[in-house]
C-alpha cells in the first residue's frame, strides 16, 4: 500500500468519526428577554450558516431584530446598573472567569470542530488554536488579583487613590476569520472590567460565540451580563453601535467598516477601539537562516488561508539571498498545496476561504492585477485532493499563490486581499561608503553601515496600513534598527503572528486605533477615578481651608 492510500485511510478513519454534529439546528439571539420566553414582537430575519467546504448548511440563525437590540441593551444597562457584576469583588469575577476557562476546555475537541465546519479552516490549525483560548480568562482573571489602585502623591494632608471602573455597556463587533479566539480578546477584558458586554459575531460563523455565551452563564457570569445578537453589519451591527446607551464599541473588520462605526461611535462620545486592516510585510535579509525564513513566512501568508489581519501578504527579499529563498519558498508551497484535503482531515495543511463571494473577490484581484507574473497557484481549486480524494469543487478553495515583480502601484501590492495569495519582491543593498576618500577600502564597505537595510524598510512601510511585520536576520543589532523603523504596532522578529494575552495587539496607520490583550485592554474597558479625601483634623481644615474668612491670609488654591 501506498503512501496515499495510507493517507486516505487515516483520513476516512478519523472522518468516520467526526461528522457528528456538535451545534445546534438552529439558533436565535442570546438576551435575557428571549431567555426569559418573551414573543417577538416582529419577525425575525433568517440565515443559513453555510460549511464553505462543502456548502453544506450547518444551522439556521435568527438575526437580532432592532427591538432585540433595544431590548438588550436595555437589560444589560439595567443589569450593569444593579451591581450584580459591575460592583461584584474583583476576586469574585476572577473565580468566575477561572472557572468559564475550565468549563471551556473541556470543550475545546468540540469547539475545534465547530469553527473547521463554520470556517472551512483545517481542524489541525483550529485544534492549535482553540487549546490556547482558555489563556485569555486565565490572565484576566490573574490580572483582577493582583492589579491594585494606586495612590497618588498629593500636595497637603489629602489622601488620592485612583480606581478603574467600569464603562457601563459595551459593544463589540467580531469577524468571521478567528470566530471565538477574536471574540474571547474582546469578551475576557471586558467582563474582567465589570462591564455588561453584547457581541454582535460574524453572520458567516456565529455558532461558538452563541454556544459560549451559554456556558459563561452556566460558569456563574449572571444573565444580561453577556449577549450575542447575530446579524448583518448593516442592521442589528449599526442599530447595536449607535445606541446611546452603549459607552465603548470594539470591532474588527476592514479599515472602511472601521471609518464607518467610528463616526458613529464618535458622535456618541464612547470610547472606541478597532483592530482593521493589514498588508503585513516580511523582510527577509541575506544573512538569514534560509530554511527558517521560508518556513515563517510560509506559516505568515498562508494559516488561515492568508485570511488574517497580519497576514504575511509582502514578502520583501534582499537580493543575495533571493534566488535561493523562492527556490525554497515555491518547493514549501508546493508541499502545503499536494497536501490539501477535507478540512475535517487532520492531514490537510490548508483550507477554505470563507464563501463563494470571498473567493471570487481573490481571483478577480489576481486575475485584474496590472503587473507581476504567478509562479504558483492563481486559480480555484476544482480537482480531487491527493491526500483523500475529496472534491474541491464542493467549497471555496483557493491554493496558496505566489506573484512576482509586482509594481508598488499595483492593486494587489497596496490593498489587502485576505487570500492565501502572496506578492514578492526584491530590494538591493545600498552601499554606504566612508567619509573620505582615503579612508575608503578597495571593497567600499569599509565599516558597517546603517543604510544597507533602508531599501527593504522602504519597501515594508510603503502601505497605507500598519498592523503587523516581520523581520528575518540573524544581524542582532539590524534586528532591532530595523524593528524600530517599521510603521507597525506589531514587529515580529524571525518568527511571525505570535500572540498572547499579556502582548498588546493592535496598528499603526490606516490599521486601527487602540489595543487589545495585556493591561492595556483592561483600561480600555475602564475608566480611571479618584477619590481625595482631607485626612487633616477638624480644627487644621477650619483654619486652612476657610477660603473666604475675613482678612487678606493668603491661601492655598487647590
Amino acid at each position: 500500500m501506498n503512501v496515499t492510500s495510507l493517507n486516505r485511510r487515516a483520513g476516512s478513519a478519523f472522518l468516520s468519526i467526526s461528522r457528528r454534529a456538535f451545534h445546534r439546528a438552529r439558533y436565535a439571539p442570546f438576551a435575557v428577554h428571549i431567555l426569559k420566553g418573551n414573543p417577538a414582537p416582529e419577525p425575525r430575519e433568517q440565515f443559513s450558516v453555510i460549511n464553505p467546504a462543502t456548502g453544506e448548511d450547518l444551522c439556521t440563525v435568527e438575526a437580532a431584530s432592532k427591538t432585540d437590540v433595544e431590548q438588550a441593551v436595555q437589560d444589560a444597562h439595567a443589569t450593569f446598573k444593579s451591581g450584580v457584576w459591575s460592583n461584584a469583588p474583583a476576586h469574585q469575577r476572577a473565580m468566575v472567569l477561572t472557572r468559564l476557562a475550565r468549563a471551556l476546555e473541556a470543550r475545546i475537541p468540540e469547539f475545534a470542530q465547530v469553527e473547521t465546519l463554520q470556517t472551512g479552516r483545517a481542524i489541525r490549525e483550529m485544534r492549535a488554536q482553540l487549546g490556547r483560548l482558555p489563556e485569555w480568562l486565565d490572565y484576566y482573571s490573574a490580572v483582577l488579583r493582583t492589579h491594585s489602585a494606586y495612590v497618588p502623591p498629593t500636595q497637603g494632608q489629602l489622601l488620592n487613590y485612583v480606581q478603574r471602573v467600569p464603562l457601563g455597556v459595551v459593544a463589540q463587533i467580531t469577524p468571521f476569520n478567528h470566530p471565538l479566539l477574536i471574540a474571547l480578546k474582546k469578551i475576557a477584558p471586558a467582563l474582567a472590567a465589570g462591564n455588561s458586554v453584547i457581541v454582535k459575531p460574524s453572520e458567516l460563523a456565529p455558532i461558538t460565540v452563541l454556544e459560549f455565551a451559554e456556558m459563561a452563564v452556566e460558569a456563574g457570569v449572571p444573565p444580561g451580563v453577556l449577549s450575542i445578537l447575530p446579524g448583518y453589519g448593516r442592521t442589528t451591527g449599526k442599530d447595536l453601535v449607535s445606541h446611546p446607551l452603549v459607552r465603548k464599541v470594539d470591532i474588527t473588520a476592514g479599515t472602511s467598516t472601521g471609518r464607518a462605526i467610528g463616526a458613529i461611535v464618535g458622535a456618541n462620545l464612547a470610547s472606541y477601539t478597532a483592530e482593521l486592516g493589514g498588508k503585513a510585510p516580511v523582510v527577509v535579509f541575506d544573512d538569514a537562516d534560509v530554511e527558517s525564513a521560508v518556513n515563517g513566512a510560509a506559516f505568515a501568508s498562508f494559516v488561515a488561508s492568508g485570511q488574517t489581519c497580519v497576514s504575511g501578504a509582502r514578502l520583501i527579499v534582499q537580493t543575495k539571498i533571493y534566488d535561493a529563498f523562492m527556490a525554497r519558498f515555491l518547493d514549501k508551497v508546493k508541499s502545503i498545496t499536494k497536501r490539501m484535503g477535507d478540512t475535517m482531515n487532520p492531514l490537510s495543511t490548508m483550507g477554505t476561504v470563507i464563501s463563494p463571494f470571498h473567493l471570487d473577490r481573490i481571483h478577480k484581484m489576481v486575475k485584474e492585477r496590472s503587473s507581476g507574473s504567478i509562479l504558483a497557484g492563481g486559480e480555484p481549486l476544482k480537482g480531487k485532493s491527493e491526500i483523500d480524494g475529496f472534491d474541491f469543487s464542493q467549497g471555496s478553495f483557493f491554493p496558496p499563490t505566489v506573484i512576482v515583480d509586482v509594481s508598488t502601484e499595483d492593486e494587489i501590492w497596496k490593498e489587502e486581499i485576505f487570500g492565501p495569495v502572496v506578492v514578492v519582491k526584491r530590494f538591493q543593498v545600498k552601499r554606504a561608503y566612508a567619509i573620505s576618500q582615503s579612508d575608503m577600502l578597495t571593497s567600499g564597505d569599509y565599516f558597517p553601515n546603517i543604510q544597507d537595510e533602508q531599501d527593504g524598510v522602504s519597501l515594508a512601510n510603503d502601505c497605507k496600513y500598519g498592523l503587523g511585520a516581520g523581520i528575518w536576520t540573524s544581524n542582532l543589532s539590524r534586528a532591532h534598527r530595523v524593528a524600530a523603523q517599521l510603521e507597525s504596532g506589531l514587529v515580529w522578529i524571525n518568527t511571525h503572528h505570535r500572540n498572547d494575552p499579556s502582548s498588546p495587539w493592535g496598528g499603526m496607520k490606516e490599521s486601527g486605533i487602540g489595543r487589545e490583550n495585556g493591561l492595556e485592554a483592561l483600561d480600555a474597558y475602564s475608566q480611571s477615578k479618584s477619590t481625595i479625601v482631607n485626612v487633616a483634623s477638624a480644627e487644621e481644615s477650619r483654619q486652612r481651608d476657610d477660603w473666604f474668612t475675613e482678612g487678606a491670609v493668603a491661601k492655598r488654591y487647590g
